[in-house]
Parts: C-alpha cells; sequence; structure tokens
C-alpha cells in the first residue's frame, strides 16, 4: 500500500495523509485542522463531541463509556443504516493536550490490539495538526484492516472532524 494523499472537494485548508508502507506494521495519518489545539483535543476527548465525527458518514456513534485519564477506559458502538453494530473499546495510557496514547481493539476481533499515538501539534495562528500513528501486532493485521476497505474508513472521520471544528469555531464566543 503506497502513502495516499486525499483530499475533500473545496477544503483548500487541508489534506489528510495516510501512509502504509509495505511490509511495516503501521498506519501514519495526519492532517492539519483549521482550529486551535485547545479545541481539536476537546473534540477527540468530549464524548458528545467525539460521537458527532468519529464514524464515516451514514453510520451513528455512541459513546458509552470515555474515562480519558491514564488507566480509564473507553468504549464506542458504531450502527449502519442496516442495523448492524461494530463495537470497539480501549485503554487510555497518556491524555495531555498534546498527546493521546490509548489502545484499540474490535470486539468482533478479540486479542488484536493496536496501540494509537495521536499527537495534537500547536502550529500557530489557530492550526493544528494532528498525527495519528497506529502500530498492528503485526504486518498481517494491519495489512487486514486495509484490505478490508478501512482506509476510508480511517480518512472520512477526520473531514467529519474538520466539518465540526469549522462549526464549533463558528458558535464560539471571540477570544
Amino acid at each position: 500500500m503506497k502513502p495516499g494523499n486525499h483530499r475533500r472537494e473545496n477544503d483548500t485548508m487541508t489534506e489528510t495523509n495516510l501512509i502504509a508502507e509495505p511490509g511495516k506494521q503501521d498506519i501514519v495519518i495526519s492532517r492539519e485542522f483549521d482550529a486551535p489545539q485547545d479545541l481539536v483535543f476537546k473534540a477527540c476527548t468530549d464524548p458528545e463531541l467525539v460521537s458527532q465525527w468519529w464514524a464515516p458518514e451514514g453510520i451513528t456513534t455512541t459513546v458509552e463509556e470515555m474515562d480519558t485519564r491514564p488507566g480509564g477506559t473507553w468504549r464506542v458502538v458504531q450502527r449502519d443504516a442496516g442495523g448492524n453494530e461494530y463495537a470497539f473499546h480501549g485503554v487510555y495510557h497518556e491524555v495531555t493536550p498534546e498527546r493521546i496514547v490509548d489502545t484499540f481493539e474490535y470486539d468482533a476481533m478479540p486479542g488484536h490490539v493496536l496501540l494509537e499515538t495521536e499527537t495534537l501539534e500547536d502550529l500557530g495562528g489557530g492550526r493544528t495538526k494532528m498525527t495519528d500513528h497506529l502500530i498492528f501486532q503485526s504486518v498481517k493485521d494491519r495489512d487486514g484492516m486495509l484490505q478490508a476497505g478501512s482506509q476510508e474508513e480511517m480518512i472520512e472521520p477526520l473531514e467529519r472532524l474538520a466539518g465540526l471544528l469549522q462549526s464549533l469555531k463558528q458558535a464560539a464566543p471571540a477570544r
């Protein structure tokens, strides 16, 4: 799988980059947001906000649990239009405005845990770069996720997050 650049139509401020190098057990996804770091952090740690962006279009997300402190657990259930459910869970290891480290496991595939490190870099000028580094237990696990069509499922939520951040910025009082 070659590195990929994905740009949403009419979105000149950002593009989402997904890098999955052959033979490696990780994926790196990055995107810049036209939003301050504290707002991006809030959108990643507030259950009400996470439920608005953490899935591709057409899938609803319910955050059942989100204890965003080291040792805290999270659980999310997604439902598609056909009523199918997809549940995910994990444990937080580090939660700061600059970095969130947690595990991620799909309930339907127990034992295939990945480690996620999300870095939020303040670029100044009210912009933030998010880099999401996913480390799988094996290359086989990583490739299986990519072959299952998960690449778009990893990119589209970040596009939805960009839209949510714009809405939150417009609704917020001037700083």
